[in-house]
């Protein structure tokens, strides 16, 4: 039996990058999959692709700083597949960054609405669905080795990723008696993704790179095979963790 067979998850920010890799992931395990993500076209051309293929997905237009917008998802999620039983709430940006001085409040706004709020607008209405259903669950949040260690011009994306980290573990510890288990993946540098290709990336991303113990970026795949890990029965006995995936980048 594959590792999450008859399972319903969501996945937001699913259209591109690492969410796109572990939806197809969360298909190929077996689990029914509901994409979440303001990227319509995307979205819709992935669920399109995962029905192709043999297994079950509906695309739900969320944009998770909206409260409302999150709370309507996990509704239609229950009312399309019955259940929900596992998440992964890995919507979020990386703008370029700026010194505190520097940076404008309604940049500062938009980084913690979406990495942090959004998390947090998630974590609510997934516990409180799955409190209702009685059988517990497994949610995977993602941070960033920027919310582990930081560097310059991020103050606002650490904050947010740190705060992700922090949530991850209240919350594990509020639910963990109802069998609803909560943490966090930390990713370094991941190549194949929208942010990571981008041309006014790419030496930014060539001298993390070097940085990486590795020597080398990640693949998205690396954080998809953990997440389905975490969501599995595998790791019933792991909550409230954040796991660095990072080629060795937070060792030093």
């Amino acid at each position: 039996m594959s590792l999450l067979e008859a399972k319903v998850s969501i996945v937001t920010g699913a259209s591109t990058g690492i969410g796109r890799r572990t939806a197809l992931d969360f298909a190929a395990a077996g689990a029914r999959v509901a994409l979440a993500d303001i990227a319509v076209e995307a979205g819709e051309e992935l669920a399109q692709e995962i029905i192709r293929l043999g297994g079950a997905a509906v695309f739900i237009k969320t944009d998770v700083s909206k409260t409302e917008d999150v709370a309507r998802l996990v509704d239609l999620v229950v009312g399309h597949f019955g259940k929900l039983d596992c998440a992964f709430n890995n919507a979020g940006i990386a703008p370029r960054g700026a010194a505190i001085a520097d940076m404008g409040e309604a940049d500062w706004d938009r980084t913690i609405a979406i990495n942090l709020k959004g998390v947090w607008a998630c974590l609510k209405y997934e516990c409180a669905q799955m409190m209702r259903q009685g059988h517990g669950g497994a949610i995977v949040n993602t941070s960033s080795t920027m919310g582990v260690v930081s560097g310059p011009g991020l103050a606002a994306y650490s904050a947010s990723k740190f705060g992700v980290i922090g949530l991850t573990k209240a919350v594990a510890i509020d639910y963990a008696r109802s069998g609803i288990r909560v943490n966090a993946v930390c990713p370094g540098g991941i190549g194949e993704t929208a942010i990571t290709s981008a041309p006014e990336n790419q030496q930014d991303m060539d001298q993390l790179a070097q940085m990486t113990p590795m020597g080398h970026l990640g693949k998205p795949r690396n954080i998809s095979e953990a997440v389905i890990w975490l969501c599995s029965d595998k790791s019933d006995f792991i909550t409230g963790q954040a796991l660095s995936i990072d080629g060795g980048f937070t060792s030093w």
